[in-house]
């Protein structure tokens, strides 16, 4: 698959459409997938931290979950198709392994969380087998979640543990498996469980999700920094191609 290098992060060429395709095909042939749906937030602190460069660097997909990425990529001659969110891939892949009998895990939020998660996955997708489950809470270095894991055997494994330890801890895993698409899935187990609520699809439309989750949560507004650093840093990475 092609790829728009954005300030050093690889993003895949693909829509919302045929990322979900491909996941059901390395499924269905038994293959290994890591995706990862990343922001500016995430662009920008891999650009500061060596070590989550290169946890990004083992993704088999890297999709824009942001608007500004989407922007990033016309400036920088080789566009994006659309945004491909976490959340809207973890929906859609749910109704795959509806359809197709898939066994899940889910890794990640808090216990209370994580059990509102798997009743409405129960209640709307009967047809799911949750082979496993463990919450965001965990000693990173003591732990037998991927031993788990590896028993439960699942098609798809969701890690809501939020950026950047999401991504890190599949990139310190993937090798130990020998199968399984491996997703993250940032806060994508809060809005499920009714937790916290996604934005309107008016403001989807209009590219103000990220004002919406402002509003919502206030104490976001030292992370939105990240926004314009992005935009400077991506100018000069467009000047530095013109020069």
């Amino acid at each position: 698959m092609k790829h728009v290098n954005i300030l050093g992060v690889p993003f895949s060429i693909t829509n919302h459409s045929t990322l979900v395709e491909q996941l059901n095909q390395h499924i269905q042939k038994h293959e290994k997938s890591f995706v990862i749906t990343a922001n500016p937030e995430i662009v920008m602190r891999a650009n500061q931290e060596e070590a989550y460069m290169k946890s990004l660097h083992r993704a088999t997909y890297i999709t824009a979950d942001g608007i500004g990425i989407v922007k990033a990529s016309r400036l920088l001659g080789q566009t994006l198709p659309e945004r491909v969110t976490g959340y809207d891939v973890m929906i859609e892949m749910l109704k795959q392994a509806d359809l197709n009998h898939y066994r899940i895990y889910l890794l990640g939020a808090h216990r209370d969380t994580l059990e509102e998660v798997k009743k409405h996955i129960q209640q709307f997708y009967p047809h799911i087998q949750v082979v496993g489950s463990h919450d965001g809470y965990f000693d990173w270095h003591h732990n037998t979640i991927s031993e788990e894991i590896m028993q439960c055997s699942p098609d798809l494994v969701f890690v809501a543990l939020g950026a950047p330890k999401q991504e890190n801890w599949i990139a310190e895993h993937i090798d130990q498996f020998n199968k399984g698409v491996f997703l993250c899935v940032g806060g994508s187990f809060d809005v499920i469980a009714g937790k916290v609520k996604r934005a309107p699809l008016s403001w989807q439309n209009k590219n103000l999700e990220w004002f919406y989750r402002l509003l919502q949560q206030p104490t976001r507004w030292k992370r939105m920094l990240a926004l314009p650093r992005f935009s400077y840093h991506v100018i000069r990475q467009k000047v530095k191609r013109s020069l």
